[in-house]
């Protein structure tokens, strides 16, 4: 019996089919690598100029840290304010999905929330600028009034509405769909003897969902909201239309006067740039890039020790 079984074994694992499936996947990986290391190695090389550049070259800042800080600033400030927004907003909503919704009425919230990451960016550059922002205005305007004192909503508010705060909720839609899909479908993976079993002691279906569904589903929400995060950090078109850049260094959310980020300087100053300028803009996206690399790698370690703290 088992030299019958050793030699059946022995010809699966010789599968032609096995061995062309398991090369692709490698050839796929070194490609992947490959290409990173490609994109490193040019913004590296296209860059180290621009870090020993005048104020010329590096649109009259007096060194490349305080060309490139405002901008960093502004990036990680509206990828922080549209997480806060969106981390939220998008586990509710892929609850409704999994856990509260009838079918009929889960199916088609889910195809819609879909639907919002097909849009272009630049349509929800185009409505945040010209619509929503506009709207915003009187909020903008009481939180000046009411909440004056802190140093967020201190003012003067635009009087358009293209602030760093319109930006990040922007940001904060776009985002959603990316959180929420995954989540989704994470919070549906989970076993359903858990679940009936914390039913079954008297728990009700909140503590369920606390006591079951959120810790089988911790690796799976913390890669969600790092996908969430990396739309929000290398989003271009939507937030160069919404933002009336200044760059400066502030935190105040209201006003006209508001950070750049460095996808949307990018995009705006690029076409104009010549010679070292062009240089001090290729190294601000290797700034991006290793901050990117360093925040998903930072989200893979924390989903490896849940994990392991899972298992």
């Amino acid at each position: 019996m088992a030299s019958s079984v050793a030699p059946t074994r022995s010809r699966a694992k010789q599968r032609a089919g096995d061995r062309i499936f398991a090369g692709a996947t490698r050839v796929a990986g070194v490609i992947i690598l490959v290409a990173l290391a490609g994109v490193a190695v040019f913004l590296t090389v296209e860059g180290f100029p621009a870090f020993g550049a005048d104020s010329t070259a590096l649109f009259g800042a007096s060194s490349f840290v305080g060309f490139v800080w405002p901008l960093l600033f502004g990036t990680l400030l509206a990828a922080f304010l549209a997480l806060l927004i969106a981390t939220p907003l998008s586990l509710g909503v892929a609850l409704v999905i999994s856990h509260y919704a009838p079918r009929k009425l889960a199916r088609p919230v889910g195809y819609a929330v879909d639907l919002l990451a097909a849009v272009p960016s630049v349509v929800y550059g185009l409505w945040g600028s010209a619509y929503f922002g506009t709207k915003l205005v009187p909020i903008y305007e009481w939180l000046e009034a009411h909440l004056g004192f802190l140093p967020f909503f201190k003012g003067p508010a635009s009087a358009t509405g293209r602030t760093i705060l319109t930006a990040a909720i922007v940001l904060a839609i776009m985002a959603i769909p990316i959180i929420t899909a995954i989540t989704r479908e994470v919070f549906l993976q989970t076993p359903k003897l858990h679940e009936e079993a914390a039913l079954a002691l008297g728990a009700t279906r909140w503590e369920m969902i606390r006591m079951a569904v959120f810790p089988y589903a911790r690796s799976g929400i913390v890669s969600a909201v790092m996908l969430g995060l990396g739309r929000a950090l290398g989003e271009t078109m939507a937030v160069a239309m919404v933002l009336s850049a200044s760059g400066v260094i502030t935190f105040n959310l209201i006003s006209s006067t508001n950070p750049s980020t460095i996808a949307a300087n990018i995009a705006l100053q690029f076409p104009e740039a010549t010679g070292l300028k062009v240089n001090a803009l290729i190294a601000s996206g290797l700034v991006l890039f290793v901050i990117t690399f360093a925040v998903n790698f930072a989200a893979r370690a924390i989903v490896a020790r849940a994990e392991k703290a899972h298992q």
